[in-house]
């Protein structure tokens, strides 16, 4: 059961877990007025604010760094850095550069800045997961010299779309060091300039007067890096934070309605399995896993029914997942009866370390003998990543990269797949996911999608459980905060206070 304390005990509670205090600075209320906005966000940065990490997503809300191709609400490529492009032959796409853009460091946006961004991403260790299994050469083209040509080994249809991808955000050449690191401060191009990060605590950004756009409403923005979620829900109530993201279901009830936005997301909260190492190298063992989770539980118990129970992978943010569906054959359960595992997630997301607990009751209710492990993320990737527990709950965005599940379950479930927790390694999952990539976009791109889901639901390496909705508070000062399933844009040029 939960206990939920009051309102001014649970600001102290929640300033008391900040390192910096509760969006105070030198020692004082932060204020409010003058058109800046003051922005709550989940997870600190994980890796200097490199693009080519998950990172780059928190450039991309701030409206910092652009790409060459943005995406519209159906997934479709609109154009960004690039104003337009043409497949030349199967493996090869020609894309013309916007002209009239200057990068925050005043140097211009050419063919030649672009092709040494997504060359230096190519060669990135470990390199943006969208590019995860593709081949990819740049080179300038055209007589003025404003066109790039992209080549991939294999055709590829969805080369616009992972040109979209924030991972591969079009930054300065001076943003590049010869050490390999990437600083984004000063060398965006968005509405907004990064001027300043303190750490994993803050960063700054004010208003770029040169943008090549519509030039930004707001003055500028101050980011808190807010992992206590209780912090973040109260930053709004008492007017420290204009946006909040991620409002933890326990505390939107306590929240004015007009605060809050509840948005259908194509997120899924699933639990990856081991199938390398440890007892779910057993397939019946995890079928045992997935007989035992019950995610109608879940979803009323933690999130209030404020989700969706999982029927496959992909959730109600894509409709025409749910109408191809199709029933399949899973292996038969063995018995689980002193079965020791590791069930490990991680604290940045304030459900999942109460999703840990119902789940680890209802696999000891199966036979399992259960321990936990629940660390912030920063402090727990690196073990998920290289199997050293069991199973894993994780909250993972399936359409992040470049609006289409594609990639997800690349890098996810196959083998050379760069985020792959569950070890994954089943020829028939490579063979699905493969077909899906070399798809033409439609109907039956969507067809094969589902069919290399189904590959991967049969090996039982996942068990989805429930799709997240994202609840974001905004002050009811803040106009045209954006609300994003897929968590690219949040704060953007026509976003400001009344």
């Amino acid at each position: 059961m939960r206990h939920r304390l009051p309102l001014s005990a649970a600001v102290t509670a929640a300033c008391a877990l900040l390192l910096t205090g509760c969006f105070a600075q030198n020692g004082a209320t932060a204020d409010l007025s003058g058109g800046r906005i003051k922005l709550a966000m989940l997870q600190p940065p994980r890796s200097g604010l490199t693009p080519f990490s998950d990172d780059a997503f928190k450039l991309s809300r701030w409206s910092t760094a652009e790409t060459l191709v943005t995406l519209d609400a159906d997934g479709n490529a609109q154009p960004g850095l690039a104003t337009e492009w043409k497949r030349t032959s199967d493996t090869a796409w020609e894309f013309t550069i916007r002209q009239g853009v200057t990068f925050h460091d005043s140097s211009a946006l050419t063919a030649g800045a672009v092709v040494n961004t997504l060359t230096r991403a190519t060669a990135a260790s470990p390199k943006p997961r969208i590019l995860d299994g593709v081949k990819l050469t740049a080179e300038t083209s055209g007589t003025s010299g404003d066109k790039v040509v992209v080549t991939t080994g294999d055709p590829d249809p969805l080369v616009p779309q992972r040109l979209s991808s924030p991972q591969l955000a079009i930054l300065a050449e001076s943003a590049y060091k010869p050490d390999g690191k990437v600083d984004p401060v000063g060398t965006g191009s968005g509405p907004f300039k990064l001027v300043a990060v303190n750490g994993t605590t803050t960063a700054t950004l004010d208003r770029y007067d040169g943008y090549w756009g519509s030039k930004a409403n707001a003055a500028g923005i101050d980011v808190s890096f807010v992992p206590d979620g209780t912090a973040r829900a109260a930053a709004i109530r008492s007017g420290e934070a204009h946006i909040a993201e991620a409002v933890p279901v326990s505390q939107a009830a306590l929240l004015d309605p007009e605060t809050i936005t509840e948005v259908p997301m194509p997120r899924t909260n699933t639990l990856y399995l081991n199938t390398k190492a440890g007892p779910f190298q057993d397939s019946g063992l995890r079928a045992a896993a997935r007989e035992a989770v019950k995610p109608e539980e879940i979803v009323r118990s933690v999130y209030e029914n404020r989700a969706d129970v999982a029927a496959g992978l992909l959730g109600p943010a894509l409709p025409w997942a749910a109408e191809g569906r199709t029933t399949q054959t899973r292996a038969w359960a063995a018995d689980a009866k002193g079965t020791a595992i590791t069930l490990a997630t991680f604290s940045d997301r304030a459900e999942l370390p109460e999703v840990a607990s119902v789940l680890q009751q209802q696999l000891e209710d199966a036979g399992f003998t259960v321990t936990q492990v629940v660390r912030e993320y920063a402090h727990i990737e690196e073990d998920a990543l290289a199997g050293k527990f069991d199973a894993f709950i994780l909250s993972r965005a399936t359409v992040l990269d470049s609006g289409d599940p594609v990639a997800y379950l690349q890098s996810d479930f196959t083998c050379e797949g760069s985020f792959n927790i569950a070890q994954l390694c089943d020829a028939d999952v490579d063979a699905a996911v493969r077909k899906a990539s070399a798809t033409e976009a439609g109907d039956q791109r969507r067809a094969a999608v589902l069919a290399a889901e189904a590959a991967v639901l049969k090996t039982d390496a996942a068990i989805p459980m429930l799709h997240e909705r994202v609840i974001q508070g905004d002050a009811t000062s803040v106009v045209d905060a954006a609300k994003d399933p897929r968590e690219r844009t949040l704060i953007t040029s026509a976003t400001r206070l009344r």
